[in-house]
């Protein structure tokens, strides 16, 4: 496994309602997903609050979607090389275990907002808000991108 991903659980089906983040300094996408199906959808864009995710924001997601595992976004180079926004993705999944004591796994999310892009345009809603919808698209890009791997 990575070093980017030391911290995290290692990767292993599971049963269940999903959610998956597209962490980021600002902004944090977030996408819901179901392991019996293998499908995820967007589902919110959440601004960060004093330079520190909304945690207030996604205790409330949690509690409203009862997942059993999250997955979080890791961002490497296209070198394999680590950067601030690798670690800073790595520390906010472990966060999110310690907060919430579920399984949280690692996905390398490279070009996800790439493709996030290209859905948008092909949806043709990438006009319209697309940074609203951008990161919660790339969250589903991710928490697909994974089920993809464990379903």
């Amino acid at each position: 496994m990575h070093e980017a991903f030391s911290g995290l659980d290692e990767p292993r089906p599971v049963s269940g309602r999903i959610l998956g983040f597209d962490y980021g300094l600002r902004y944090t996408g977030v996408a819901v997903g179901q392991s019996v199906t293998c499908t995820a959808t967007p589902l919110a864009v959440l601004e960060a609050i004093n330079d520190e995710p909304d945690w207030e924001a996604i205790s409330s997601l949690l509690q409203a979607w009862h997942p059993i595992a999250l997955v979080v976004g890791i961002p490497l180079d296209m070198y394999d090389q680590t950067t601030q926004i690798t670690m800073a993705a790595r520390h906010f999944a472990i966060k999110l275990k310690q907060r919430y004591d579920l399984p949280v796994f690692g996905v390398d999310e490279r070009l996800s907002s790439a493709a996030a892009v290209e859905r948008l345009k092909e949806q043709g809603k990438y006009h319209k808000n697309p940074k609203q919808r951008l990161d919660a698209v790339s969250a589903q890009i991710i928490l697909e991108s994974w089920l993809n791997q464990y379903c």
